[in-house]
């Protein structure tokens, strides 16, 4: 009897290791346990499409990650996609032409922003809107192109 409730004790100790390691990997995932630092500047850009660019994807240079999207609204003027993206201080030194692009990585599709300096003088600062931009690639667009082109052969 007391070898089966030492054993119950340890599965339950498995099981509750399992449920917090589970938690963690959902975060890191989710992207939730990224807070973000405070002292940074936000930036804005407009996209004809964001595909499934959520709050909180990375914003990258080079492969590092300098900061966060912050938010994405729609603007009804000009009916595109404005994301605020936060950058962190200390890459306060982006030239004021860098570009944005929506680009796709992993195997799960997760979507962010990378950004590719320019050559202007002037650098970006709190409330600078990038003008050079691109928009994701929506697959089921390349698809249709694909069966269009090829019908009309």
């Amino acid at each position: 009897m007391h070898i089966s409730r030492s054993i119950e004790i340890l599965v339950g100790l498995f099981v509750a290791i399992g449920f917090v390691a589970m938690f963690f990997l959902s975060m890191e995932v989710s992207n939730l346990s990224s807070v973000s630092k405070e002292g940074g500047y936000d930036v804005t850009a407009s996209f004809e499409n964001i595909g499934s660019l959520k709050v909180r994807a990375p914003v990258s240079m080079a492969g590092v990650t300098i900061g966060r999207v912050k938010g994405v609204e729609f603007d009804p003027v000009t009916y595109e996609a404005v994301v605020t993206m936060s950058i962190e201080s200390k890459y306060n030194q982006l030239p004021s032409d860098t570009s944005a692009s929506i680009l796709t990585a992993g195997l799960l599709g997760e979507q962010y922003i990378g950004l590719e300096p320019g050559g202007e003088e002037e650098l970006l600062k709190n409330g600078s809107v990038l003008e050079l931009t691109q928009s994701a690639v929506v697959l089921e667009q390349l698809i249709g192109q694909f069966l269009f082109n090829s019908d009309s052969e």
